[in-house]
């Protein structure tokens, strides 16, 4: 190949390259030239080293952390032309995730990231190395910083939750679920005051609702403390949390009266107060929440008659469980009227009266749940209702309640712990005397009698149908040698 040749291929090269350097030069510049302090660099590779191991070793692994060679679960920002790690996540988040050590510790180093904005543990801390929060003044070294603190599923994580995370002034999200944190909730917790979403589900905490997380914390949108041991009433201050979305209060140990300025919490979504030792009257603190979509009340002695509540102004509702607290008289046409309703619970309680066919109506109920009333009467539903229930459908131990038995055995669906009504049960009786098999093909349609289907009627397969053709010719034979 010539020379010039070689030249004006390696120019054509170069101009169709030159845009891809000019954009590579342009869109990385400040990454290819930024550097990382070095006190932060050390700092970040032992808050690592403590929680996943000794083995793990920063400095070979990884010698630009924030550049070239990035670490999973690790984020950072320039701030002044020099990188800082902004967000800290250990846990089998991803596949690649680095994970907590059986011996993992919470090094002091972690507040030398002072512009650190998330940070997250999950599954790291085990119940044989039990570890504390740690209660240090210096959580205020971050308080400018950090928006995020997340402790998720570390069973080994005991002791009280730190008075001194009050000094966390711009934190967003605090949650800290599934530990084994106990004790009082900290009236400093009130001192979050941009606090959004506070989730400490699954712990051991006791004492009562503590009244300071009401007055303050008006950009809460998420408040969790469902699956502890809490109790006392609950203040009427909770209503002041305006902005509310989702309140669960479920699996705790709270008693008394709901106070009724809860219904100020128009804008509430979920209200989840199930397995406490709430009674007294409860419907004028549900009036009004017309943005409500899942409540969920059961396991309550709340006693009552639903027909007390204007249902018609819930008409959000997607998720509605009232099993389990005492309650009387029967079921208002409303509920049945709900058209958003996926599932209902009613079992367990004392109602009444006759049950509505305007549930079969409802386009997304998908669960209805009415065992163990006084319900009466006739289940007026279709063969298209049962098939579309299935299994989420029950309703035994009413004892003066009874279905269709021809609607019913038409889906192939028996009622269990339901009896069949009086008038189908005599026409059944009446139809046998007239048919002696009708019943039997009525009673199980699958397994018809097996004489009568064999001799007459074999099976759709072409063994079936010579074996027919043979029984016949049998029976030929034995009829044509009597005549002889």
């Amino acid at each position: 190949m010539s020379r010039l040749m070689m030249r004006e291929i390696t120019s054509a090269w170069a101009f169709l390259l030159l845009p891809l350097l000019i954009f590579h030069a342009s869109s990385e510049p400040e990454s290819s030239t930024a550097r990382m302090e070095k006190a932060e660099q050390q700092a970040l590779y032992l808050v690592i080293q403590d929680l996943v191991g000794n083995w793990w070793n920063g400095t070979a692994l990884y010698p630009d952390p924030c550049g070239w060679t990035p670490i999973q679960g690790v984020s950072c920002d320039l701030f002044d032309g020099l990188w800082y790690v902004t967000a800290l996540s250990i846990g089998p988040v991803l596949e690649n995730s680095l994970q907590c050590a059986e011996e993992a510790k919470l090094s002091p180093l972690l507040f030398q990231l002072e512009h650190l904005r998330s940070l997250s543990l999950f599954n790291c801390f085990s119940s044989h190395r039990p570890t504390a929060v740690p209660s240090s003044s210096k959580w205020e070294k971050l308080a400018g910083s950090l928006q995020t603190l997340e402790f998720r599923s570390n069973r080994g994580l005991v002791g009280e939750i730190p008075a001194n995370l009050g000094h966390l002034s711009n934190l967003q999200s605090l949650v800290l679920v599934d530990n084994s944190l106990a004790g009082e909730l900290p009236v400093e917790l009130g001192n979050l005051v941009h606090l959004k979403r506070l989730m400490l589900s699954g712990n051991k905490f006791s004492g009562q609702f503590p009244a300071s997380l009401c007055h303050n914390l008006t950009e809460l949108l998420i408040l969790d403390l469902s699956s502890n041991s809490l109790s006392g009433s609950l203040p009427p201050s909770l209503c002041s949390l305006s902005s509310l979305l989702k309140l669960d209060l479920s699996n705790n140990q709270f008693h008394g009266s709901l106070p009724p300025e809860l219904a100020s919490l128009t804008h509430l979504t979920l209200l989840d107060l199930r397995s406490n030792n709430f009674s007294g009257a409860w419907f004028r603190s549900l009036a009004g929440m017309a943005s409500l979509q899942d409540l969920l009340l059961s396991y309550n002695p709340w006693g009552g008659s639903l027909v007390e509540l204007e249902w018609e102004a819930l008409r959000n509702l997607t998720t509605l469980d009232l099993s389990h607290m005492g309650l009387t008289g029967t079921i208002p046409e409303a509920i049945a009227s709900l058209k958003r309703l996926r599932y209902l619970a009613l079992d367990n309680n004392h109602l009444s009266g006759s049950v509505s066919s305007g549930f079969a109506a409802l386009p997304s109920l998908t669960a209805l749940y009415l065992s163990g009333n006084n319900l009466t009467g006739k289940l007026e539903f279709s063969q298209e209702f049962y098939q579309r229930m299935g299994k989420r459908f029950a309703c035994w131990n009413n004892p003066n309640l009874c279905y269709d038995a021809a609607v019913s055995m038409a889906t192939g669906d028996v009622l269990y712990g339901v009896a069949q009504c009086k008038q189908d049960k005599e026409a059944a009786s009446s139809n046998y005397e007239a048919d002696p098999f009708a019943r039997v093909d009525r009673r199980n349609p699958d397994h018809s009698s097996g004489l009568v289907a064999s001799f007459w009627f074999p099976a759709a397969s072409t063994g079936g149908f010579w074996w027919g053709i043979a029984v016949e010719e049998v029976v030929s034979m034995v009829l044509f040698a009597m005549i002889l």
